[in-house]
């Protein structure tokens, strides 16, 4: 007798086992939302955000023009003692106007230095895919593998009936 298992729940294995093909389902679909992610965020450092400062930039200096040319304009007309308004607007033109410069330089930099920096991260992700499309699944079929072969193992020690005594 004391060469047999007592197996006293195949469910406990069956229900790791459907956990186990959950988290699989699940982390898939998250490495999958993750990659997309990756993608979605170069392409947007690449075209979306240059168009933006630019457009920024041309916007930030029409409004510096404009400024500028309404305090010469005060300068020059004798019905304003002092422009300090004007170069106030002026002051704050120009400082948006930086600004949306060192943001467009900013954004090339990342745009230039993104495949480097977030690519060894992405790789860690291929190879945590591997190991669910490979390891996990395998284990898996491992799992079903010793369902079968407990449940076997469980009938075949089961105790016979005892015959009726005469």
């Amino acid at each position: 007798m004391a060469d047999q298992a007592r197996i006293s729940n195949l469910d406990a294995i069956d229900a790791f086992r459907s956990a186990l093909i959950v988290f699989i389902s699940k982390t898939r679909q998250t490495l999958d939302a993750a990659q997309d992610t990756v993608k979605r965020t170069r392409g947007w450092l690449q075209t979306e955000q240059p168009q933006y400062w630019m457009a920024q930039i041309k916007q930030r200096q029409k409004k510096l023009d404009q400024a500028q040319a309404e305090l010469m304009s005060a300068r020059m007309s004798e019905f304003v003692d002092s422009p300090t308004v004007q170069q106030m607007a002026v002051r704050k033109c120009r400082y948006a106007l930086e600004e949306a410069q060192q943001k467009h330089d900013r954004t090339k930099a990342w745009a230039r230095d993104y495949d480097r920096t977030v690519d060894p991260l992405a790789k860690k992700l291929d190879g945590l895919r591997d190991y669910l499309e490979n390891d996990l699944a395998r284990a898996v079929a491992y799992l079903s593998e010793i369902q079968k072969i407990l449940a076997a193992y469980a009938e075949a020690s089961a105790p016979a009936p005892a015959p009726p005594e005469p």
